[in-house]
């Protein structure tokens, strides 16, 4: 069965930077859309990222547009989430998510990972 490891999580200061990555195992990962989404506490969670198989499509939060980038190396069955330009708003636990298809890369993910802390301060 699919699994999903995040890695990276971590304290920063604003202006800061972190990389997320997430390990896949279980299937093929190269058939699957990644994603990744965030839940800061008392909040629900909220789309962050995603991006297609073939990294033909792919879709940011206006929140984190110019300031995160989502990428995956199928070779190592690993997506990650590059984070600049560190907010404190951007604290929260973020998912990696993985579902089989292309369409509506908001919604509808099958797979989720554990997730990581990320702390931005002020």
């Amino acid at each position: 069965q699919v699994l999903l490891v995040e890695r990276g999580g971590g304290l920063a200061q604003a202006g800061g930077s972190l990389r997320l990555s997430c390990e896949f195992s279980g299937a093929t990962f190269s058939t699957y859309t990644m994603g990744w989404f965030r839940q800061a506490p008392g909040k629900e969670r909220e789309f962050v990222a995603a991006l297609t198989w073939s990294a033909q499509q792919i879709d940011y939060a206006d929140s984190v547009k110019g300031r995160f980038a989502i990428s995956r190396d199928n070779a190592k069955s690993t997506v990650y989430l590059q984070m600049n330009s560190l907010k404190p708003e951007d604290t929260a636990v973020y998912y990696c998510a993985a579902k089989q298809g292309f369409l509506l890369l908001r919604t509808r993910y099958d797979y989720w990972g554990q997730g990581t802390q990320v702390t931005v301060s002020s």
